[in-house]
């Protein structure tokens, strides 16, 4: 193996965060298509297909260096939200946990001398300034939205065409 049990441990935890985080997402889907935001359902699914595939990022890594790959259980998302910016801003808060997990990923492949997976989260961290910067884009459009139900529309609109 080529990565030390720290790290495997640590990167199969992150399997697990990207998983629950796809599961979230799916969840928040569901809930914006039982409210008819269509659009908002839509953003979020295509949300949570990325995340999923964040995960088999990782895991793909983690065979091809020769490690385990070990999955647990995925803990149950919320279900439901007080509104469109509620959601959003927990999605936004969940990006911002994730940018931390990452980050002390590849603290640890820095500390560990790592250098094959340092570069390897090197795409995860510009990754994550992205999905930081989208939801925190919507925030602030739902925030000065507030409950017009004309601007609500227009950017379930908007979301629906990504």
């Amino acid at each position: 193996m080529m990565i030390s049990e720290k790290m495997q441990s640590t990167l199969n935890d992150q399997i697990n965060e990207e998983l629950f985080s796809s599961y979230l997402y799916l969840s928040m889907s569901a809930w914006f298509q039982s409210i008819n935001y269509k659009g908002f359902a839509g953003w979020m699914k295509k949300q949570s297909t990325e995340e999923y595939e964040h995960a088999m990022k990782i895991y793909d890594y983690l065979h091809e260096v020769g490690a385990d790959v070990s999955l647990d259980a995925i803990k149950k998302p919320q279900a439901s939200w007080k509104s469109p910016l509620d959601a959003f801003k927990d999605a936004l808060k969940h990006e911002k946990h994730i940018t931390e997990c990452i980050n002390k990923l590849a603290d640890l492949a820095v500390e560990e001398k790592d250098h094959a997976t340092n570069i390897f989260l090197h795409w995860f961290v510009t990754e994550q300034v992205e999905e930081v910067g989208n939801a925190t884009d919507i925030v602030e459009k739902l925030k000065m939205i507030g409950d017009n139900p004309a601007g609500l529309f227009m950017l379930d609109g908007q979301l629906g065409h990504r």
